[in-house]
């Protein structure tokens, strides 16, 4: 319990603790205002820890003291070594006992950064291997470790605790290398502008880390070179002399110097950052017109034209509320024919018509004109004298059209008036007051062509007679249009409708509705509705009165009218039976008109048989327009007798076709010969005194004439004159069918052909095709040995009676 300080040597202090269980240990302070340097650590041999110490009692007992806490390490950052560099010796009193190896854990041993700190095992001196960045790092915790040589642990581990000491090693640095702020002109001095930041990584609790501020520099040095102050210690940018004027210094820029240490310039480390200041407009320029008078010049009758342009001059920001020019007329126009609209891009006032001016009535405008911003003026400033302006107008006189006064003119008149009528006076007046011009017409529409038009004057009368109920009659108004054009240079014209409302007169006789029906051939079964139309408006329409004519009188025998109302009435049956049939009934109608029109119309009314509910049946209906009973079954007899022959027709044809097909050959088909049965030309006649040429009954050399030859007889001789008959085209292949109809058809042509000829003729026959197996015929000549008996002849038909009369006569032939 008894402290006792000991003094080891002149640069350290050291304090040793007794305690009653003898444990003590050595840590080295740092004399009051010295600092610690790389080179203290490494001549002090004698820093040894003993946090481990045990006690041993008179008896015998040894008891464990609580561990002592370690006060920190401090190691300078940057050292220049030389590293390793001893921090500190760590033992254990029972290193005189057995043999102790040291070790030390934690971040910056055995976990990254890696090796930063080693300890000697056997000595347990701990050394710093490289320099040391408090800005990567501030501290480290260890822990200390002593195990014998099997690794038992001997001490507890002890807690070692590392700061690094801090250097003025990082200047200050600006967050951003420029600022903008902004500040109104004419801003009172102490106006807050904008604030710069740097920061330091040293550290903030030390002058290393404690940063100033001062302006360096201000560009433009106007109107003051100081219009700026800065907070050292906050960097808030503030103003300190007035007379800020964006139209005569827009921005300023500032040079803004941070340095540690406090602001000692002398050992304090510096940065600079720029500071861009603008000044922003406020209204304290009104607009002022650049002249005092302005004119122009505007025809009458013309709108949205520009009439004169307005310059005015501001000095504040173009483009912004405080420069943008809003244009009045404060006086001289009561009417308001003119606006002042504003350039966008050019701020300029554009005198616009908006509504016509006329030369006769105006023939110059007067305008006071006042101009002001879109924004309104800043605090203390006046408008200007001359933000007011006059702008003379003068309008000039142009050739306008004459107009009619009352457009559209309205008259009424009875429809039906005679040709010629005068109606009215449709005239125009012409605006041009000061010019002696004449006004001509002439219609430009008139749908039904009823109206003329007096060119001078404009008196309109009837061309034909207007009819109210007429097509081109529209809600009983009929509508012209008409022309006013004067003489001026260039002409010019306008246009005037004409509505003539017509009102209706009893022109029109009434029309019977319906003007076809139907009746049952009995009364009581069902009645006919009738009623009637008329084109006229009312009072000259209904009531109708509706009635038979005398004449006939089978009309009045056979039917009846009852009226109904003033507009319906009902067409019956007189009689107890009608024939079926159409019957043709005349009915008077009569409307009330003043005088009333009649008129006679005719209704077709079909009478035909009915069923129990008063409707016509299809047979009744079919004889009610004009056919008998008999005469429809007539009709449908034949329209039956005409089916079945086209179905017998179709069956015939069906059947023949089908025989045509199912037909058999008359011989086997391994014994057909029909492909070897050609067809030749005629031979003619005898052939003793004639000599043939044996090579046409030679197989050709080439088929060319062969291919080529048109089918027929072809012959070398004079043929006999006369027309040729027309036989039918005999089949090159016959159908298998007809073998014999084929043969016997050849055979009566050849018999009877008149063109035959009687006397020798070579022929050309078709070619048969190669391989034929007939020999040759050129021994085959006429015999003349011996005399023939040739009356045989006279059997061989016609073809050979020629023949039979040159060889058949006998000796007097």
């Amino acid at each position: 319990g008894k402290e006792k300080p000991y003094y080891l040597s002149s640069d350290h202090r050291y304090f040793l603790c007794q305690k009653l269980t003898g444990f003590a240990f050595f840590f080295p302070k740092q004399p009051k205002g010295r600092k610690m340097v790389p080179g203290d650590l490494a001549q002090q041999q004698s820093d040894t820890l003993l946090p481990w110490r045990q006690h041993q009692s008179p008896n015998g007992l040894r008891r464990q003291k609580r561990d002592w806490v370690i006060p920190p390490i401090n190691v300078p950052e940057n050292s220049r070594g030389p590293f390793p560099q001893q921090l500190v010796r760590i033992r254990s009193d029972k290193d005189k006992e057995i043999h102790i190896r040291y070790s030390i854990t934690g971040v910056g041993a055995d976990q990254p950064p890696m090796e930063v700190f080693s300890i000697d095992p056997v000595s347990g001196r701990m050394y710093v291997t490289r320099p040391m960045d408090r800005e990567e790092r501030a501290s480290y915790h260890l822990r200390a470790h002593a195990v014998d040589m099997n690794g038992n642990k001997v001490e507890n581990p002890i807690d070692l605790y590392i700061y690094v000491i801090d250097m003025n090693d990082n200047r200050p640095e600006f967050i951003n290398q420029v600022y903008n702020g902004s500040v109104d002109e004419g801003s009172k001095p102490g106006t807050y502008v904008m604030t710069v930041t740097a920061n330091d990584a040293d550290d903030s609790t030390t002058a290393n880390g404690m940063v100033r501020y001062r302006i360096v520099t201000q560009t433009p040095q106007s109107p003051s070179q100081n219009m700026f102050t800065i907070n050292s210690e906050t960097g808030d940018i503030v103003t300190v002399a007035a007379g800020l004027d964006r139209e005569k210094v827009q921005q300023y820029i500032v040079i803004v110097q941070a340095t540690d240490m406090e602001g000692n310039l002398n050992y304090g480390l510096s940065n600079t950052a720029t500071a861009i200041i603008s000044v922003t407009d406020v209204n304290d320029n009104p607009p002022e017109f650049t002249t005092s008078t302005y004119s122009g010049e505007v025809p009458e009758n013309r709108v949205e034209v520009v009439v004169a342009n307005l310059t005015v001059m501001d000095r504040d920001q173009p483009h912004s509320p405080n420069w943008n020019a809003i244009y009045r007329i404060i006086s001289g126009d009561p009417s308001g024919h003119f606006t002042i609209r504003t350039d966008p891009v050019t701020n300029e006032g554009m005198v616009t018509v908006v509504k016509a001016v006329d030369y006769e009535m105006n023939r110059a405008f007067m305008l006071t004109v006042m101009v002001s911003n879109q924004a309104p003026l800043a605090s203390g400033i006046q408008m200007s004298f001359q933000s007011t302006a006059g702008v003379t107008i003068s309008v000039t006189d142009v050739n306008e059209a004459p107009y009619f006064p009352t457009n559209h003119k309205l008259i009424r008149l009875e429809e039906g008036v005679p040709t010629g009528t005068v109606l009215t006076t449709f005239s125009a007046v012409d605006p041009d007051r000061f010019m002696q011009q004449a006004v001509r017409y002439s219609k430009l529409s008139d749908p039904a062509n009823w109206l003329n038009i007096n060119a001078t004057n404009g008196q309109i009368t009837t061309a034909a007679v207007l009819d109210r109920e007429s097509d081109y009659i529209k809600n009983n108004v009929y509508e012209a249009t008409f022309l006013a054009a004067d003489n001026g240079i260039p002409p010019a014209s306008g246009t005037g409708t004409l509505q003539i409302y017509l009102i209706d007169i009893n022109d029109n006789a009434p029309e019977l509705l319906p003007k076809e029906a139907q009746i049952c051939e009995k009364p009581n079964l069902n009645v006919i509705n009738i009623t009637a139309a008329d084109a006229d408006m009312d009072p000259n329409v209904g009531p109708f009165v509706f009635e038979l004519p005398s004449v006939p009188s089978a009309v009045r025998k056979n039917w009846t009218i009852t009226r109904l109302n003033g507009d319906y009435a009902q067409l019956s049956l007189r009689i107890m039976y009608l024939e079926a049939g159409v019957y043709d009934v005349p009915i008077i109608v009569t409307d009330s008109g003043n005088p009333p029109l009649y008129n006679t119309s005719v209704i077709k009314v079909k009478v035909c048989p009915c069923d129990e509910n008063g409707d016509c049946t299809t047979i009744g209906a079919v004889a009610a327009a004009g056919l008998g009973t008999g005469a429809i079954i007539a009709i449908l007899i034949c329209i039956i007798i005409l089916l079945t022959m086209v179905l017998l027709f179709v069956v015939w044809m069906k059947r023949r076709e089908k025989e045509r097909h199912t037909k058999q050959l008359l011989i086997d088909p391994e014994d057909d010969v029909r492909d070897n049965i050609l067809k030749y030309d005629e031979e003619g006649g005898g052939e003793e005194d004639q000599d043939y040429d044996l090579s046409q009954l030679q197989q050709p050399e080439t088929m060319d004439h062969v291919l080529n030859k048109t089918p027929g007889v072809r012959r070398v001789d004079e043929r006999p004159i006369g027309a040729e008959p027309q036989y039918p085209i005999r089949p090159v292949i016959p159908h298998p069918g007809d073998i014999g109809d084929f043969i016997n058809e050849g055979l009566r042509a050849a018999d009877n052909d008149p063109t035959a000829p009687p006397y020798d003729s070579l022929l050309v026959f078709d070619y048969e095709g190669s391989g034929s197996t007939a020999g040759s015929v050129s021994s085959l000549n006429s015999s003349s040995s011996g005399d023939q008996d040739y009356d045989y002849l006279n059997d061989w038909g016609p073809r050979f009676k020629k023949l039979a009369d040159m060889y058949g006569g006998g000796e007097e032939d």
